[in-house]
């Protein structure tokens, strides 16, 4: 699982970093919107709001945004839900999540992306049986003073699948059906989480180095960039020196 790690890692850094707050902001306020589209507009009852809005309140998302993009009255038919799958480079699995309200242009988009980088989006299927899909919920290790062995031993009792451990974060793992519940068990023990998601771990991960591992990275890096994806899974097990 060391390859969705520093993915993640990768991802989480390059939003913090990133100057286009403007699009960060916009792609949650979609999310949003979804969700509300999906379950109402009650976050104690629509456990995906609720991830939404944490989503947008941990990159500090304006209140306006949230208000009249995301819980407004404005029609939310427009948006398409649907994923594209594809190779990258040195032939890394690469799915990609989408929200957009041309699925056509988006569909070219996305086409030309994975060719420009060296890779070729492929049929439904071609890559997602090789990722299993998970809860994630994502703790920062500054911010909570439990050992590993205490945290495991935690996300256990919550019901949690597994505990993936590195230098900044504890990653739990669950079913997707109990994320919901693991998340709510552990802010009833204090745990200082950071991010709650559904997301695709690979079952297996693909080593990439050199200049390989750049071109790999340019592919994922254009891919987040375009404003109708919401999500970017890989496979590639990218070196430490590239996060």
């Amino acid at each position: 699982m060391a390859g969705h790690s520093k993915w993640n890692n990768i991802k989480h850094r390059k939003g913090k970093a990133d100057a286009q707050k403007g699009q960060v902001f916009a792609k949650i306020a979609k999310e949003i919107i979804v969700a509300v589209k999906h379950g109402g507009g009650d976050p104690d009852a629509n456990f995906a709001l609720r991830m939404a809005l944490d989503k947008a309140r941990s990159v500090n998302t304006p209140n306006d945004n949230i208000n009249q993009r995301g819980l407004g009255t404005g029609d939310t038919d427009n948006y398409d839900e649907f994923s594209y799958e594809g190779f990258g480079p040195a032939g890394v699995a690469v799915m990609v999540d989408l929200l957009s309200e041309n699925r056509n242009r988006t569909a070219s988009d996305i086409r030309h992306i994975f060719s420009k980088h060296g890779g070729n989006m492929g049929e439904n299927g071609c890559v997602s049986y090789l990722f299993d899909k998970k809860g994630l919920i994502t703790i920062e290790r500054e911010n909570e003073s439990r050992s590993e062995d205490e945290m495991l031993l935690l996300a256990l009792e919550a019901g949690a699948e597994d505990l993936q451990v590195d230098e900044e974060s504890f990653e739990i793992i669950t079913a997707p059906t109990d994320l919901e519940a693991v998340r709510s068990y552990l802010d009833e023990q204090s745990v200082a989480i950071a991010s709650a998601e559904l997301t695709m771990i690979p079952q297996t991960t693909v080593a990439v180095e050199g200049e390989m591992s750049e071109k790999v990275l340019k592919l994922l890096d254009a891919l987040e960039d375009h404003d109708d994806v919401q999500n970017v899974y890989t496979n590639a097990d990218l070196p430490d020196e590239e996060e």
